[in-house]
């Protein structure tokens, strides 16, 4: 300090450093649950080491703290907690005639978007992890984990969630793989009245919601996790879907998981009038695209999320 160094009062000290006396003499208080708010971060950060403190902050109002979202990112930066780094988007290129406004579900079960990812076990050998999100609540209805999965596999795990869920999706989100442009899937499409709207060719960008949950998919489990065999790979893959609907928060939900914001919406619909569900030929597209037949129709949009809205309210 200026005062030690040059054997000065503490008043001359401060009067050359233009600062007041008393800021010498002040502690910083500390809120009486600083301490285990502290920890907590620490848990939440062991537990889930690719989330960043938005995620840590909702948690943390789930668990009934009390705290603003700034104080939470102070303690998070102080705790020399990590923060997930941006990753620069690779630019597409070529022109594109994909709308800037993405097309968007309206409701639960109006639209199921399909994917499948690659990764491979300690031994070198490949698995194939088929991928169904509803649009419209993120959940993720299925991730079936096989060494090979075909068109008839694909239908087999449809009509499985058709069987738990009661009823078939309005539409087919999917992209133009082999496994989805076989006849076993327009087959099954027809027969449970299921709409089919393939993406373009090499347009990744207009299946947004499933490849999203592709990239959290190799974030949080594939890129951290070996797999020894097939069945543990199932068993992870499964144990993580399950974490991922009840207890992820989903920033397009109002930090609200997926299961969360689906039991929401349901309770506040059971007892409105029935909603009658619009013939395919009447979804369109926002930017006044005709449509191309009944392979590639496309719905309203929705700038947001009417319910994640009143759950913020």
């Amino acid at each position: 300090m200026l005062q030690d160094r040059l054997g000065l009062s503490e008043r001359r000290a401060c009067q050359i450093a233009g600062q007041h006396r008393s800021t010498q003499r002040h502690e910083p208080p500390r809120a009486c649950d600083d301490g285990p708010l502290r920890r907590r971060l620490r848990e939440i950060s062991r537990e889930r080491p690719r989330w960043g403190y938005r995620r840590a902050h909702a948690r943390l109002r789930e668990e009934g703290w009390c705290l603003n979202r700034k104080r939470t990112q102070r303690l998070w930066r102080e705790e020399g907690l990590r923060v997930p780094q941006r990753r620069r988007k690779r630019q597409r290129l070529g022109g594109s005639t994909v709308p800037a406004k993405r097309l968007a579900a309206e409701r639960p079960n109006q639209v199921w978007a399909l994917d499948f990812q690659f990764d491979q076990t300690a031994d070198g050998r490949i698995l194939k992890l088929l991928h169904v999100v509803d649009e419209y609540t993120r959940e993720a209805l299925a991730i079936e984990c096989e060494r090979r999965i075909d068109a008839d596999a694909t239908v087999r795990v449809l009509d499985r969630l058709v069987a738990a869920r009661g009823r078939a999706p309005e539409q087919i989100r999917c992209d133009n793989g082999p496994e989805l442009t076989a006849n076993a899937l327009r087959d099954w499409c027809r027969f449970n009245q299921a709409g089919s709207s393939y993406i373009e060719p090499g347009s990744p960008w207009q299946n947004p919601y499933v490849e999203s949950f592709g990239s959290r998919v190799r974030d949080e489990l594939l890129a951290v996790e070996l797999f020894d065999s097939l069945a543990e790979a199932k068993l992870l893959v499964e144990d993580w879907r399950i974490d991922y609907n009840a207890n992820r928060p989903h920033s397009a939900l109002g930090m609200l998981a997926p299961a969360r914001f689906a039991e929401i919406w349901r309770e506040r619909h059971a007892h409105g009038p029935p909603v009658e569900p619009p013939v395919v030929a009447s979804l369109r597209s926002p930017c006044g695209l005709a449509p191309r037949g009944d392979d590639a129709t496309t719905l309203r949009t929705t700038p947001t999320h009417r319910l994640s809205q009143e759950v913020d309210r």
